[in-house]
């Protein structure tokens, strides 16, 4: 295959799972939102949605003070900001146009689709009037172009092109998720939380953690108990059986590296092996022992490496 088409198909998944893991995160602080909560919470979970994407300072030169209607304009209409849900519907539509003729009829027409009723949506002036179905619409859209590219593509190198961008985008993205809101609740986390916090508030923070990857029912059948933040990082990070674990993920990564073809005694093999080897066999309990945010923030930046390794390997090379 062409370095080019696998970089357009690479890109157009990453920019599609992008789009929804921005919906959920934005709906769960929307959300929470609603709660009872004073304004300087409410601030710091929108400052969060921010940090996630590291768009603090391209956020605060153009809106100022945080604010969730501004927060909210920005993460989803602004087209000079390259993650916002606009933005990455249309890239994803462009890098899917680029590659018409690899695609299947249904998997174009669902992107395409997509991005037209967005434009129409935008057009209308009234989107962010009601968030949580506009939110629940782009994770169907992303769910429905998943279930379609599963259907109807014949499973050769395009279609792993295609997995590689969607796992590779997950682990990132519930690799940043879980820094931010644990990081928020400490300055590190090293397991057990504090005895005097509220109960109550920290139910519907956590919750709203697991909802943001759909995995509440997931906890819930998995633990049988009270929701606990050490085995929200458990499953959420080691669980190869959750879907948008980080054990999951890299796995996925690795599954599909093999299947393009990628030396086994390559870089991108034997790093992404190791990191799943980490996942693999490492336990929670010695993840807290040295901290959550130090291991997430390694983690973050083998992630990035691993991704620039698979482009120097597949994909267009980067120049100057």
């Amino acid at each position: 295959m062409l370095s080019r088409t696998a970089d357009h198909l690479y890109w157009m998944a990453r920019y599609t799972e992008r789009a929804e893991n921005t919906a959920r995160m934005l709906n769960v602080n929307y959300e929470t939102g609603l709660l009872p909560q004073s304004a300087s919470v409410s601030q710091h979970g929108w400052q969060g949605v921010l940090t996630l994407s590291e768009l603090m300072p391209a956020y605060t030169e153009k809106h100022g003070e945080i604010t969730p209607e501004g927060v909210m304009s920005f993460m989803v209409l602004d087209e000079e900001n390259p993650s916002s849900i606009v933005s990455c519907l249309r890239a994803a539509r462009e890098n899917a146009r680029a590659v018409r003729g690899t695609l299947t009829t249904e998997i174009w027409e669902t992107l395409n689709q997509t991005w037209l009723e967005m434009a129409r949506m935008r057009r209308a002036s009234d989107l962010l009037d009601d968030c949580g179905d506009f939110f629940e619409w782009v994770k169907f859209r992303s769910h429905l172009s998943r279930g379609v590219t599963s259907g109807t593509m014949l499973q050769d190198d395009a279609f792993h092109f295609i997995r590689l961008g969607t796992f590779l985008e997950r682990a990132d993205n519930t690799a940043r998720l879980l820094d931010v809101k644990f990081h928020a609740l400490q300055n590190d986390f090293y397991g057990t939380a504090k005895k005097d916090r509220d109960t109550e508030y920290d139910f519907y923070h956590w919750a709203a953690i697991l909802r943001s990857v759909s995995a509440f029912e997931v906890y819930r059948k998995v633990y049988r108990d009270v929701i606990k933040p050490e085995r929200v990082a458990e499953l959420l990070m080691l669980r190869l059986e959750m879907p948008r674990s980080l054990h999951h993920s890299v796995n996925a990564v690795l599954q599909n590296l093999r299947a393009v073809g990628a030396d086994l005694n390559g870089d991108a093999m034997r790093h992404c092996g190791r990191m799943r080897a980490e996942l693999r066999f490492g336990t929670i309990e010695e993840i807290l022992a040295t901290g959550l945010h130090a291991f997430l923030t390694q983690f973050l930046d083998r992630a990035n490496t691993l991704g620039a390794l698979i482009g120097r390997d597949f994909l267009i090379p980067v120049t100057d």
